[in-house]
């Protein structure tokens, strides 16, 4: 307690952490209002119908933050630039000079290929937004508005949405942590209330023993999430004796640290908007009426529908970005490379591509273990709604893990700063 009590106080006579913490929160506070302004035409009544119950719109409820719900300006939240950077990061694989520009090229690379990224978002937001109120407008929970009020409300929304990632950039070039993960995060925690008074409202005597499970396995998913995210893999590193004039430098033993989930929450994020992506397209194509369109997004929409695939996909989804995020941060390669240029080996290993194949050997099985983790986790809520009938169960469960990663990570940035300053 007294540790954490000198830590605020440290906290509050920083004024750089200080400013930085409080523009965080007054980014989510206007992001917070801008949620509770809806685009032109909302039918509350018929919105509460069509949202009871409806896991695809609770789930994409997560990406706005909350600003679906009440059908607000940023009712596609972050999904749009979240849908473009894995586009973008795809594009890695398949074209070298991509995969150059992002890794090989610095600062100056890292900015163009975010630019990049923020083009990509405009195109999918516009293709996004009107196929979202399409599909509301012909649920009843739109007006049927005129071709120039749904022109305006398709701007609207991608305004908001372009606002909101730069909202999320600010917050990570002025604040403290990832601006997209802290929006997610912050409208996570904002809809907690409406979902814990739905359940009090909804509370049946006979579900007690339902609901002391269903916390049991939330504390054991936090456990776990934190012991997972902490968890690491010291790979021992030695540096060679230099002698230069009658001075002997080197010879220090220290270790290089490999997460055992190097992606973080990016890989569930990821998962979710591949997942929900085509599930929204293929909603709004079932009302179009040539014949093979039809068909095929019927049957993508049953398929997405059904609680199996969707688990499986999910899993598989999430296993694979988990791989994927993590070839893109950490590069063994270049890992191996700094090690030689500092004069430093790993024990038993020669330098330079040996190096580079045994780094990248155990990040593959640590990887492996925290993809397997971090997929199972995903996946258990969606079983326990499955079996229990709650859908709040299972938008909670994916809600507690995203919580949980990116509260830790936060921790993780003000105790960097905290160091930074005692330095």
């Amino acid at each position: 307690m007294n540790s954490f009590g000198s830590k605020i106080k440290l906290i509050l006579s920083d004024s750089t952490l200080r400013g930085r913490l409080l523009f965080v929160l007054g980014a989510l506070v206007l992001f917070r209002l801008g949620t509770t302004i809806p685009v032109p035409g909302v039918n509350s009544e018929a919105l509460a119908r069509f949202f009871s119950g409806n896991q695809f719109l609770g789930l994409l409820n997560v990406f706005s933050g909350g600003g679906l719900s009440n059908l607000s300006i940023f009712m596609l939240g972050v999904g749009p630039f979240i849908t473009g950077s894995i586009i973008m990061q795809l594009l890695t694989i398949m074209f070298p000079a991509i995969k150059r520009l992002y890794s090989e090229e610095g600062e100056a690379g890292r900015r163009k290929f975010t630019q990049y990224s923020r083009l990509l978002t405009v195109p999918l937001a516009i293709i996004q937004g009107y196929a979202l109120l399409a599909l509301l407008e012909n649920q009843g929970v739109l007006l049927h508005l005129s071709l120039g009020s749904k022109l305006i409300n398709v701007v609207t929304i991608v305004a908001g949405s372009v606002l909101l990632m730069w909202i999320g950039e600010l917050i990570s070039e002025y604040g403290i942590g990832n601006g997209v993960s802290l929006i997610i995060f912050a409208g996570i925690l904002a809809g907690i209330p409406s979902t814990v008074s739905q359940l009090a409202v909804n509370f049946e005597a006979s579900q007690v023993p339902l609901y002391l499970v269903f916390l049991a396995v939330a504390l054991i998913v936090t456990a776990g999430v934190v012991v997972v995210t902490e968890a690491e893999r010291p790979i021992p590193v030695t540096y060679a004796k230099r002698v230069r004039g009658n001075k002997v430098y080197g010879g220090a033993s220290t270790y290089l640290p490999l997460r055992l989930n190097q992606a973080g929450v990016m890989p569930i994020i990821f998962a979710l908007s591949v997942l929900l992506f085509p599930q929204m397209i293929a909603g709004f194509l079932t009302r179009v009426d040539i014949f093979w369109i039809k068909n095929l997004s019927g049957w993508v929409t049953a398929a997405l529908n059904n609680a199996w695939f969707y688990g499986v996909a999910y899993f598989f989804l999430i296993f694979i970005f988990t791989y994927f995020y993590s070839a893109i941060t950490f590069d063994p390669e270049s890992v191996a490379t700094n090690l030689q240029k500092n004069g430093a080996f790993i024990p038993g290993i020669r330098p330079g591509r040996p190096t580079a194949e045994h780094v990248a050997f155990v990040l593959y099985r640590l990887t492996f273990v925290g993809a397997v983790f971090l997929a199972l986790i995903a996946i258990l809520p969606l079983a326990m709604q499955s079996l229990t009938g709650l859908t709040s169960l299972a938008i909670g469960g994916t809600g507690l893990l995203i919580v949980v990663s990116v509260a830790l990570e936060f921790m993780k940035q003000v105790g960097a700063q905290l160091s930074m300053r005692e330095y």
